[in-house]
């Protein structure tokens, strides 16, 4: 099976190839989910989205954690 190539930049191909090197920001956080940036802030204020925390005035998610809560909901729905 011949595998795709990693694009570094594609928080998505990021994720699937193990974790990267770097915290996600919001930004590919709602790149990853397909979901709109604001959506990801109201899950962050009503602490419903995946577990994140603040370097300085910026928001940032560990990948590991992403992928539990991910897993954490996916499973939810199986249910």
């Amino acid at each position: 099976m011949a595998r795709l190539p990693i694009d570094p930049t594609d928080p998505r191909s990021t994720l699937r190839a193990g974790l990267p090197d770097r915290y996600l920001t919001p930004e590919d956080l709602a790149a990853l989910l397909t979901v709109p940036i604001e959506t990801v802030y109201h899950w962050r204020k009503q602490r419903i989205g995946p577990p994140g925390f603040r370097v300085g005035r910026h928001v940032r998610y560990d990948p590991a954690a992403v992928r539990a809560w991910i897993d954490q909901q996916a499973a939810r729905a199986a249910t």
